[in-house]
């Protein structure tokens, strides 16, 4: 079976075609500036990028367009689209309507219009690219794969915020949390990679990239994450502020005088590393401005690495234990001082890094050495693999 998997942002979509029979990626490709004048695809096929450059007023002409790509006489890998069997697609919010991946219908889309309030940037991306795909594709059967599934599994206590009870009631406000495929397929690997079974392991998988967030997989259950209602919270990110005394929202919106998109925008778009560096989002450009001397391109990668440090400690302490760390990400994959910089803050889990093996980008690797008490590897994370897995095998039943 060949699945399209399918990532609709508020002006992009992402994608991938991959042969479940291999597991291999046929096609892949990012939709950029839909609805503005300068539009474009980069379409890439067996490292071969193309770019098209073509107005894309909407969605629906988004999923055309790279439909037209995957069926091109000349570089196209299908001929015809029969050939796709399924589509995956990727939805940030399930609020506690979905603790697991579904065929999508009605019904399903019509939870996710609820779940609205919960991502009002994602959830109507989402929703408008599996309206636009059933326009093209009306008799392929479609799957939603949440990002939040994989932590409904939290107990009440991690999920709890102490606030009213009341607002839980009627708004929903709780630890959601989300890169829950991303944490879900790194879990599951380092288990195949260390044969063991998911119960008998306690796992930190450390999710590190412009967004960034961390879970404590118990017996293969998340039993706590660091992002809550919102992707705000939690390590600080790219741009994002992570978590702050709560008063200091209210402070700056009166001393500031900020309405709360202001404020929304401040903490979302304005904050984490770009916040404290003011240089860039990009950890690259930080890096390089911290090796040149910037003392606040320094501080922005050393809080960064001091609040993951911690979540480690919160989560081993909560587990009662912890055998396995795992890093994938950008920064996770490819930091190599980074991961170095968390590591040699966890001496007191017992945990020993062989820096020649942690000295590598991008590849999947136990870069523990044999005597350390906990075992720490790099996992490049594949969400798409997971969501067409998780497509197929909901399509099969």
């Amino acid at each position: 079976m060949k699945i399209l998997v399918v990532n609709c942002g508020s002006s992009s979509i992402k994608y991938q075609l991959i042969d479940m029979e291999n597991e291999k990626v046929m096609a892949k490709g990012y939709l950029e500036k839909i609805g503005l004048p300068d539009s474009f695809l980069t379409h890439t096929v067996n490292g071969e990028k193309r770019k098209i450059e073509q107005l894309v007023r909407n969605h629906e002409e988004g999923i055309q367009l790279v439909l037209e790509q995957l069926t091109h006489p000349e570089y196209g890998v299908i001929s015809s689209l029969d050939e796709i069997g399924a589509v995956g697609h990727r939805v940030v919010h399930g609020g506690e309507k979905f603790s697991s991946s579904v065929l999508i219908n009605d019904d399903v889309i019509d939870a996710m219009r609820e779940c609205i309030p919960l991502a009002p940037l994602h959830n109507p991306a989402g929703i408008t690219g599996i309206e636009a795909c059933k326009k093209v594709l009306p008799n392929v059967p479609m799957v939603a794969v949440f990002d939040t599934a994989f932590h409904q599994t939290l107990p009440k206590k991690a999920y709890l915020y102490a606030i009213p009870y009341e607002y839980y009631e009627k708004y929903g406000i709780r630890k959601y949390g989300f890169h829950g495929t991303s944490h879900r397929f790194v879990a599951k690997r380092v288990t195949e990679l260390m044969n063991k079974k998911p119960e008998e392991l306690k796992i930190i998988t450390c999710h590190l990239g412009q967004g960034g967030s961390l879970a404590a997989v118990n017996g293969g259950k998340s039993v706590d994450t660091s992002m809550g209602l919102t992707p705000l919270a939690g390590i600080p990110m790219g741009s994002r502020s992570g978590d702050i005394d709560p008063s200091i929202v209210t402070f700056l919106m009166k001393n500031e005088n900020l309405t709360p998109d202001e404020m929304d925008n401040i903490l979302n778009k304005k904050s984490g590393k770009l916040g404290i560096s003011g240089i860039s989002f990009d950890d690259r450009d930080i890096e390089k401005a911290a090796e040149e001397g910037n003392e606040r391109a320094k501080l922005a990668i050393d809080t960064f690495v001091y609040q993951v440090i911690g979540y480690i400690g919160r989560f081993a302490a909560q587990m009662n234990g912890v055998d396995v760390i795992t890093f994938a990400g950008g920064v996770g994959e490819n930091g190599i001082d980074v991961r170095k910089e968390i590591c040699n803050s966890l001496s007191y889990l017992g945990v020993k890094i062989d820096e020649e093996k942690n000295n590598c980008r991008g590849k999947e690797v136990e870069i523990s050495t044999p005597d350390s008490k906990v075992k720490v590897f790099v996992v490049p994370t594949n969400e798409e693999l997971m969501i067409a897995r998780d497509t197929m095998e909901i399509v099969n039943k």
